[in-house]
């Protein structure tokens, strides 16, 4: 277990300071497909904590997902694609305390490509996926052609 860790506690407030999002956490599940189920009304423009994963700042993979845009025009993950390598997502936690993650990579992947394996897959230590839509939409399939991940694992712990 990685010295950082913490124990289980849900998600309540996302924050990140180089794209200017603050948000209340929102909770999501699965489609019949297996696929996640985006955020809903009115729900839709906040970020998604997966409750299939960990909570964010317990060892393993904690995902969370939001839209790139709704009806209403730009949504909370609009510009996620601009964060880079270094920069600092914060998510404060049901218990008060705040995990601290720093952003690996951000990368794009065709939907029909979408390597599971690399973005679920249980980590040595905590980590945190966020995820939306990017690339092209598609007006006949009616969603964008691909999804946006970044990747990024915990350093520090305000508690």
């Amino acid at each position: 277990m990685d010295g950082l860790a913490l124990p289980a506690a849900p998600p309540t407030r996302l924050t990140i300071p180089a794209l200017g999002v603050r948000a209340r956490v929102a909770r999501a599940g699965l489609r019949p497909d297996g696929t996640l189920q985006p955020p809903r009304p009115p729900d839709e423009d906040r970020p998604a904590w997966y409750i299939g994963s960990v909570t964010p700042g317990e060892t393993g993979t904690a995902v969370i997902e939001g839209h790139l845009d709704s009806h209403a025009g730009p949504s909370v993950f609009f510009r996620l694609g601009r964060l880079r390598p270094g920069r600092h997502v914060r998510i404060r936690r049901a218990d008060g305390t705040t995990a601290v993650f720093t952003v690996d990579a951000v990368r794009r992947f065709p939907k029909d490509a979408f390597p599971t394996w690399a973005v679920y897959a249980d980590t040595p230590g905590p980590s945190l996926r966020l995820i939306t839509c990017g690339g092209r939409f598609d007006a006949a399939a009616r969603h964008y052609r691909d999804n946006t991940v970044a990747f990024a694992h915990l350093t520090a712990v305000i508690r």
